[in-house]
């Protein structure tokens, strides 16, 4: 399970946690605008916009988890199973199979409204990568600097919503989540009121009881409540190293740790948290391992070449030793 957000400062910052219980060694991958990009039913891309995000390299393919362009559309994919329901092929729409879908919109898309107009004719066609690479099932979260929006191919079709929480997690659908925050109308970041009884001489006692009934737990809808909460009540200044160090702290809000999440081959647990400044093309990263922030700068690579190029995740625990 995942969890997304987007915010903005002086820059716009776009990234996830993927909690899942195994890795597939995904690299950190920029796209450079000469690469082709291929696909199964819709004509090649020869040339589009540079890509930079986290991605499993398979057959020379990125397949995507999270990404964002060279003009600061970013876009994730994040698991939604039970829901997900991708279509055979439909005559009249662009086929688009879902492995493919980042690189689709993120390839000619410089904005979500203009990912809007690709979305209308966008059909998600049912067909796997390979024997060994079935789909997974999932919904996007796609948003620049100033909106955003959550993709979900159901069984009556393409759904898109406004998200203006700017937060996406998993299962259920995105309206769901957003009809569970009414559930948590009376949480505050304010000193707690007592409500309770006019007649009762009731205090707190203790600061940030304002907050009391926020969710806790692992699950999906839990972790939009919180994500949301923390997303839309935090404070932070506009400088870089606040900004990325602040989104980092609003995603360890909602992280998994080994041994809390048990699923039927193991534990779920956080692999790795992202932070992209899609204003300047900077990929941060953490990884479960290493809580110390890592970065990849895709203009400090050949974005007019015709390669791949991948950077290991840095895995190894760094402490800075002070005596």
């Amino acid at each position: 399970m995942c969890t997304s957000i987007s915010f903005k400062t002086k820059d716009h910052y776009f990234g996830r946690n993927l909690d899942y219980e195994f890795s597939y060694n995904e690299t950190v991958t920029v796209t450079p605008r000469n690469f082709p990009l291929k696909f199964r039913k819709v004509k090649e891309l020869k040339s589009h916009y540079a890509i930079i995000g986290m991605a499993f390299v398979q057959e020379n393919y990125p397949l995507y988890y999270d990404a964002t362009n060279e003009k600061g559309l970013s876009m994730a994919g994040l698991n939604f199973p039970r829901y997900a329901d991708y279509k055979p092929l439909t005559k009249g729409k662009d086929n688009v199979t879902p492995f493919e879908f980042i690189p689709w919109i993120l390839g000619q898309c410089a904005t979500v409204a203009e990912a809007r107009v690709l979305l209308d004719k966008i059909s998600l066609y049912n067909e796997n990568f390979s024997e060994q690479l079935k789909l997974s099932p999932l919904h996007w979260h796609i948003c620049d600097s100033v909106d955003s929006i959550v993709v979900e191919s159901a069984k009556e079709g393409l759904k898109i919503h406004d998200n203006p929480t700017n937060v996406m997690t998993n299962s259920p659908t995105f309206d769901f989540h957003m009809l569970n925050l009414s559930h948590y109308m009376g949480v505050t970041r304010e000193i707690a009121d007592n409500r309770f009884a006019d007649k009762l001489n009731i205090e707190a006692y203790s600061r940030g009881a304002g907050g009391f009934g926020l969710p806790g737990d692992l699950s999906s809808a839990s972790r939009f409540v919180r994500a949301a909460f923390v997303l839309n009540n935090s404070v932070v200044g506009d400088s870089e190293k606040e900004s990325v160090s602040h989104f980092f702290h609003i995603l360890g809000s909602v992280a998994q740790q080994k041994g809390c999440c048990a699923v039927d081959h193991g534990y779920e647990y956080t692999i790795y948290s992202s932070c992209c400044n899609t204003t300047k093309g900077i990929y941060y990263y953490t990884t479960y391992e290493n809580s110390q922030i890592s970065a990849v700068d895709m203009h400090k690579t050949d974005l007019d070449g015709k390669t791949l190029t991948s950077y290991p995740l840095v895995t190894d625990w760094n402490v800075n030793k002070q005596n």
